[in-house]
């Protein structure tokens, strides 16, 4: 069996455990979701939701050194240097406890003055916010100090593993809303204490595993410049790409709040809930095709990268367009039966945010391949500046004019730009990639699916009484069409003749399609 099969095999494979994993995670989602929305009320929901997105904006540090870390790490499993990748997970732990130190001081200061200052919060709840605070806070610390084992777990590919984790770590978020429900206590500050141990709980079970099965990860804590020295050159210029990134998204929620307080706080964070729901069914596909990415580019098969970064954007946005038309389509429905009580906004909200999301998937594939080269600085100082210039700009617009919907359309289009700046940029490292190949191969398909494929669910929309009747056909009718063109249109004559072959072997049909 030839290694690129084999490879092919190890990412489905890994694809269906991530899978297993979305679906009982959205499914409990869907669920928590508008519990902790009821408990709360829209205001202490709010609160939470802006001062999260508060603390994730000191993430862009840790951002910077978990990508390096996984880089790293699946290099040095890609070249088989056993020795090295020791030391490069040392060091990565080390660098990992130093930001976390650097995170509580910033958090503790600037943030804490921030928070006390400048965000809006109703009056008689600032206590509870600063709760809220200092707990998300601490949360953030304990993820960071993780980064490295967690890393570990992708580049080995122990996607089952990492699966059942997750798995668990959603059925304790079921009950953090049973004990929120019956728990005598500030319900917004009982939300952040119980998420903060579960946290603690997962990251233990990560260690411990991580520890007993990867030899690198029962090392002591070092300093080796040979290791650091590359990993911080990586890291310093991702710093400034990250940056743009979480503030393009995080800057957005400080932006609204500012001028529309945190109702408003409160229908961005159900969109971002839904938007983060949909985009993981791709991004799961994607971090299973990673360390695939970095490996072939260790071992200098650059055919083969390419050819596998064209098939996975392709893949991830075709997917991607069969989970987001009928959200789009029938959001006032699903948001209706999910929360019962849906704040003002949401529903566009949610459209608007799925859009980006569908704009953002291009680039994921783009950027997995600059990160095999280990050369950052062309992307993040390109890609920094247009995500740092998102809420700028939203800012500066709804100055002339508070429209609620600037933000959002901004960093839509913010998005668009970062793609084709992130494909240039990637030719420019990697000669051999063929830009004009990657756009002939992923524009035409994507759209013409996406064209041909809104037509049916449109029609039906149009069509029929809302409720679920019409849920049931928008969302059947997308699948159904999308599949089709995608077996005759997307998928090789090779994969197409397998595909076949296997039904006809599964149901003895001689003529199947």
């Amino acid at each position: 069996m030839s290694s690129v099969t084999e490879n092919n095999k190890r990412i489905a494979r890994n694809t269906i455990f991530l899978y297993i994993r979305l679906l009982f995670s959205m499914g409990v989602s869907l669920y928590t979701s508008r519990v902790v929305l009821q408990a709360l009320g829209v205001d202490d929901f709010g609160i939470y939701a802006v001062v999260g997105s508060f603390i994730l904006m000191f993430y862009f540090i840790n951002n910077a050194m978990s990508s390096a870390s996984s880089r790293f790490l699946t290099f040095e499993l890609g070249t088989d240097n056993r020795e090295r990748l020791k030391k490069t997970f040392s060091a990565s732990l080390t660098v990992h406890l130093i930001i976390a130190l650097i995170i509580l001081v910033l958090g503790e200061t600037i943030g804490l003055w921030y928070l006390e200052n400048k965000l809006v919060i109703p009056g008689g709840r600032m206590i509870a916010a600063r709760w809220v605070y200092h707990l998300a806070l601490l949360n953030s610390l304990i993820i960071i100090t993780q980064v490295p084992y967690n890393a570990s777990i992708i580049s080995h590919e122990k996607m089952d593993i990492y699966a059942g984790i997750e798995i668990l770590n959603v059925s304790l978020k079921l009950l953090i809303v049973y004990l929120l429900l019956i728990g005598n206590f500030d319900k917004l500050i009982l939300y952040a204490l119980l998420t903060l141990c579960v946290s603690i709980l997962i990251t233990l079970i990560y260690r411990m595993y991580c520890i007993k099965h990867f030899e690198e990860c029962r090392c002591k804590f070092s300093f080796d410049k040979t290791i650091i020295y590359p990993i911080f050159s990586y890291s310093l210029w991702n710093l400034l790409g990250n940056m743009g990134y979480t503030f393009s998204k995080q800057g957005i929620n400080v932006v609204l709040n500012l001028f529309f307080g945190v109702a408003i706080n409160a229908a961005c964070g159900i969109a971002s809930q839904v938007s983060a729901a949909i985009s993981t069914f791709s991004m799961d596909f994607l971090t299973a095709v990673k360390p695939q990415i970095i490996k072939y580019y260790a071992k200098n098969k650059i055919k083969e990268m390419e050819g596998l970064m064209i098939n996975a954007t392709k893949y991830s946005f075709i997917l991607l367009v069969a989970l987001s038309l009928p959200v789009i389509l029938e959001i006032d429905f699903i948001l209706g039966i999910w929360l019962g009580n849906v704040p003002e906004y949401a529903n566009i909200f949610c459209q608007l945010l799925v859009v980006s999301v569908l704009v953002d998937i291009l680039r994921m594939n783009l950027t997995y391949g600059i990160v095999a080269t280990g050369q950052m600085k062309n992307l993040n100082i390109t890609t920094g500046i247009l995500g740092l210039s998102a809420p700028v700009i939203a800012y500066v617009l709804l100055l002339f004019g508070k429209n609620v919907y600037i933000p959002m359309l901004t960093t839509i289009c913010i998005y668009a730009v970062t793609f084709f700046a992130t494909l240039f940029v990637l030719k420019s490292l990697v000669k051999a990639f063929s830009v004009a190949r990657f756009l002939k191969r992923i524009f035409p398909l994507c759209f013409m699916i996406l064209l041909v494929s809104s037509i049916l669910p449109v029609f039906i929309h149009l069509s029929l009484d809302e409720g679920w009747l019409r849920l049931i056909c928008v969302v059947s009718s997308s699948i159904t069409v999308i599949a089709v063109l995608t077996y005759y249109f997307a998928l090789s004559k090779e994969m197409r003749e397998k595909i076949l072959n296997y039904f006809k072997s599964k149901f003895g049909y001689k003529k199947f399609i």
